[in-house]
């Protein structure tokens, strides 16, 4: 081999050879000679050290405001008419990074031309945007329009049970926009003294907002901005990839590239557990709860029904979720008391205690790459003081307590305060999991509070009404909270001001409140919205009236053995949780905390189904044979490939829902039947 030279000696060979810089190669073959190089991989805050990082107030810029309103409105508008039809709505979190780096791009190069350019378009700001268009969007995916609020309808009422007057009530814009504004901002001081310990502790991946990161990074380099200037059951997403039976029990692969980048981001561990999960309730327990139909519960019951087996997958899930969720808020709790604890019983301790802290700091930090020292000196800079968030989230809560039940007379001041108390411990698991699995299941937790304070309010009483408004309180406080960490998390990759983060999702959160009723108010006395044979039949208001006719009938209504099993499953999550920290603690050796699936993981699959799951244990795979071929390269360009594949698939959506907005659909279907179904639909064509 020829004697090892200084890279620039080699620049131009390693050009035409189509060597991109910035990356360790050895022992490559230039024009016949043997090369060795020794370069540093640059990455991505290397990318961008010489760039100074403007302050938080610089951040919020005019342009950035109105770019976010203007999508906003957008966003409002296609996701209303989505909830409003099939139910069935795409993230738009990709797709408002993408836009609003498009939009403001445009305006920056346009007045550059003219010499009028103040400030460049920086990540941060496009985070910013990014941040404030998904706030207003997340109003619109759970403001209850098209799901708990029109429940409270006679139209929907109507449908699904005798017009009671105490559970009915007119739909009327003003109180609409008045219960969200009383609601919606909650979450976002509640998760707030959070956000260090489930972002840079916890070290939660939080795909979505890793992938979106990943997406505004790459636009604000050179070659980034080159780049981004560049019917049910049918088709591959329906593929009974296993059989028609295991299609059944919603075990297939469906195709989607966007979980299978969420596996490659996602830890092994935890998509194992997902899998788990899958094949211990769709290929075992549902299999067998569904032979006990006629004995357990009515089989005549739907399949959608909280009476029948769907009580079984939603309160099972629950249990196991509370569990997980729980028993962290539990230990951190612990944790904390014994710190403090033992630090007031080591006082005279104090200078030891300090050094060594010290010297515990320096040597992390000599472990830590440059991207996380820079990231986490940037994240920790701007944190919002917790004594701004609790105590905003306290005067809030009493602001709630004394409003909603002005709106809705049959919640009572106690029932709003108990929803304020739960709503932490829920909003903590929701954040949590999401964190894990890019999952939010606050549509989850929202049908646990109509079974909760239906039951506790009655029929006579106005049951129904204070279940579907419970809903809103809880679904508005667990929702804002996994998408803040998934905003945050984009935030803590891009450089973002966690300050500058907040001030984009109050003022998103308050465009929201605003644009998703009044677009609703359009839809709703312009077209028959809620009609099952009309154009806008808002599948979700007769089932969530239905849940709330359920819990004022009580738990006895629940199938039988429902509620012994979701007891067991709230204690294996427990003794789960238990084990793993036992063995962090006690057992160093081999580690095999490692290997013990998460409850959270393992609970998700029980109400979905096993389908994301398989995508995702794809996704490791994937990355587990890269790695075991070429390990470093797997390491620092599978975070970028996973996120090709989740954006790619979420920019898909924009189009795909004009498409749906225009009534358009694809002119060919292809769906697999069985044998004999096959046979049927053969004979009756013959026959016609």
């Amino acid at each position: 081999m020829e004697r090892r030279r200084h890279e620039h000696d080699f620049e131009e060979e390693w050009r035409e050879a189509g060597i991109s810089r910035g990356y360790s190669y050895t022992d490559y073959n230039v024009n016949g000679r043997n090369i060795e190089r020794i370069v540093e991989p640059e990455t991505v805050e290397q990318v961008f050290k010489n760039l100074e990082v403007p302050s938080w107030r610089k951040q919020i810029t005019i342009r950035a405001m109105v770019t976010s309103i203007v999508l906003s409105f957008v966003f409002n508008f296609v996701i209303c008419k989505l909830s409003l039809t099939t139910g069935i709505i795409p993230s738009f979190n990709v797709a408002a990074g993408l836009l609003g780096f498009a939009f403001v791009k445009a305006w920056v190069s346009l007045i550059e031309k003219f010499g009028l350019l103040k400030q460049p378009f920086t990540r941060q700001e496009n985070t910013v945007i990014q941040t404030c268009v998904v706030a207003a969007s997340g109003i619109a995916f759970n403001n209850g329009t098209s799901s708990y609020l029109l429940a409270m309808s006679s139209i929907v009422a109507d449908q699904a049970d005798r017009d009671i007057p105490t559970n009915v009530k007119s739909l009327s814009l003003g109180w609409i926009i008045g219960f969200l504004l009383t609601v919606s901002f909650v979450g976002l001081f509640l998760m707030v003294p959070l956000t260090e310990m489930m972002i840079i502790k916890y070290k939660l991946t939080y795909p979505t907002g890793t992938a979106t990161a990943y997406l505004i990074n790459s636009f604000h380099t050179p070659r980034g901005a080159k780049l981004a200037g560049s019917g049910s059951d049918c088709g591959f997403s329906s593929f009974p990839t296993f059989g028609l039976q295991a299609y059944s029990h919603r075990f297939y692969f469906d195709f989607s590239s966007t979980y299978v980048g969420v596996g490659m981001i996602c830890p092994y561990m935890v998509n194992v557990s997902l899998l788990l999960g899958s094949i211990l309730s769709w290929g075992i327990m549902w299999p067998l709860i569904e032979k006990k139909a006629g004995i357990w519960y009515s089989a005549d019951l739907p399949a959608n029904s909280l009476h029948g087996i769907q009580g079984y997958r939603v309160f099972l899930a629950i249990a196991m979720m509370l569990g997980d969720g729980l028993y962290h808020v539990a230990y951190i709790m612990v944790k904390t008391m014994v710190n403090i604890i033992q630090q007031h019983s080591m006082k005279r301790k104090e200078a030891t205690v300090i050094n060594t802290h010290f010297s515990n700091q320096t040597l992390e930090s000599m472990l830590e790459n440059f991207d996380e020292r820079r990231r986490k000196e940037f994240f920790l800079k701007d944190q919002i003081p917790s004594w701004v968030a609790i105590p905003g989230y306290i005067c809030l809560a009493g602001l709630s307590i004394g409003v909603i039940p002005v709106i809705f007379p049959q919640l009572k001041p106690y029932h709003v305060l108990v929803a304020y108390l739960m709503a932490p411990i829920l909003a903590f698991c929701n954040a949590y999991g999401c964190g894990l699995t890019d999952w939010s299941l606050a549509s989850n937790y929202g049908k646990m509070a109509i079974m909760v304070f239906s039951s506790w309010v009655g029929l006579e009483n106005g049951g129904v009404l204070a279940g579907l408004a419970s809903c809103g309180v809880i679904m508005s406080i667990v929702s804002t909270a996994s998408d803040l960490m998934q905003d945050f998390k984009t935030g803590y990759l891009t450089l973002a001001s966690p300050r500058s983060m907040f001030f984009s999702q109050v003022f998103g959160t308050a465009i929201g409140c605003l644009f998703s009723p009044l677009i609703f108010w359009f839809f709703y006395k312009a077209y028959s919205v809620g009609d099952p044979t009309g154009s806008y039949p808002a599948p979700y208001g007769p089932m969530y009236r239905g849940m709330a006719l359920l819990g004022v009938e009580g738990v006895a209504s629940l199938p039988k053995n429902c509620l012994e099993f979701a007891i067991w499953f709230f204690v294996a999550a427990l003794l789960i949780n238990l084990i793993t920290h036992l063995f962090q603690r006690y057992e160093t050796r081999y580690r095999i905390y490692r290997f013990i699936p998460s409850p959270m993981c393992i609970a998700i699959p029980f109400y979905l189904g096993g389908y994301f799951s398989i995508d995702m244990c794809i996704g490791s795979l994937i990355l587990l044979f890269w790695g075991m071929k070429n390990k470093q390269m797997a390491n620092d360009f599978g975070p970028a490939v996973a996120s090709g594949l989740i954006c790619g698939e979420s920019l898909w959506g924009v189009p795909a829902a004009m498409l749906s907005l225009a009534g358009l659909n694809a002119p060919i279907c292809m769906k697999f039947l069985s044998a004999s179904t096959n046979n049927k639909i053969d004979a009756i064509l013959s026959g016609l």
